[in-house]
């Protein structure tokens, strides 16, 4: 049987790092093994991993922030596969056992799963993300620029030996976070990526809350596309001296282009709101327009929804905000 290790990162996060301890250990693949993670917590996160004694691997270091732990917890790999997954968040008790199914019927780098978003509390939203499938050669997308929609960092499951050839990752003090990212889109440069169309977890949103723009759990949307940027100059300079891929100098991504969109027209005037349509808006409409993962029907409805902002109404216009960038907030219109 192919050994599976559960691998959870975790900083000061102890009010959630038992459900997420739990629910790997409890997954129902015999093969699996658990290792946290410490990166230097402060809280009381180093009793609890202690409390777990052998049926556990427990490995803690000094503070170094996402990118160091990932890096730390990748070299110390053993299994030829791996979940990286994240310490609020929790696996299903099937989630291993599906994966290897897919793993067995091809070369996959990695396997991909829905995750359904919990609130802060744990309880279910009804939301899931992602709600785009996307195709196998998620690979080729990345060389014509194109970011594929991938679940959060909990929803993956790879082949240990397709990450060692993207890990480690540069950890400067600038890129701390966001190791996810590389362990995502880099995997798919080594092979393709295949996806289980089920949710086999849960993603917890902090401030899940649909009367705001924000849904991530990440940097503040305003800051998101700098490091996303940085992040996507860090992959091309990996690939190009590791992998010989060369990816472009720009990269396309609906997600990306929507945090520059919400930064720059939630709760602006009407006129900024038609300026920054009229003058900055163009790669936010090819995002939507050339997107290949969208079918017709969602991209002229996104586009419709756009247009809304150019009224001028402004409860209208941020109402329009919320309903593209947070999946809360059509979550709390389909049930009114």
């Amino acid at each position: 049987m192919n050994q599976v290790t559960v691998v959870i990162c975790n900083y000061n996060y102890e009010r959630y790092l038992a459900a997420a301890i739990d629910s790997a250990l409890n997954q129902d693949y015999p093969g699996t093994q658990v290792v946290v993670l410490d990166d230097g917590s402060t809280d009381g996160s180093r009793e609890i991993i202690e409390k777990y004694g052998s049926r556990i691997t427990a490995i803690f270091q000094e503070n170094g922030g996402q990118v160091a732990a990932y890096n730390h917890a990748i070299s110390a790999l053993e299994t030829e596969y791996a979940i990286l997954l994240d310490s609020d968040d929790i696996l299903y008790p099937s989630a291993v056992s599906e994966v290897m199914q897919v793993f067995k019927s091809g070369s996959w780098a990695k396997v991909q799963f829905r995750l359904d978003v919990m609130d802060a509390s744990g309880a279910a939203t009804g939301a899931y993300v992602p709600n785009t499938e996307p195709p196998a050669n998620c690979g080729e997308l990345l060389q014509a620029g194109w970011l594929y929609p991938s679940p959060p960092a909990s929803g993956n499951a790879y082949r240990v030996s397709a990450l060692k050839q993207v890990f480690p990752i540069p950890a400067p003090g600038i890129n701390r976070y966001g190791a996810d990212f590389f362990a995502i889109y880099g995997a798919a440069l080594v092979g393709p990526v295949a996806t289980v169309r089920k949710s086999l977890g849960g993603y917890r949103v902090h401030n899940a809350d649909g009367g705001t723009v924000s849904f991530a759990n990440s940097e503040q949307i305003s800051k998101a596309p700098k490091a996303l940027g940085m992040r996507w100059a860090i992959l091309r300079n990996i690939a190009k001296s590791r992998l010989e891929i060369e990816l472009p100098a720009t990269f396309h991504d609906f997600g990306h282009e929507k945090a520059i969109f919400c930064s720059s027209v939630y709760r602006a005037t009407l006129v900024h709101r038609w300026r920054w349509m009229m003058h900055d808006s163009r790669g936010y409409l090819h995002a939507i327009v050339a997107n290949p993962f969208w079918s017709v029907k969602k991209k002229f409805g996104t586009l419709f929804l756009s247009g809304l902002c150019l009224v001028p109404y402004s409860p209208l216009s941020d109402f329009v905000v919320r309903y593209i960038s947070n999946p809360l907030a059509r979550r709390r219109v389909a049930q009114r």
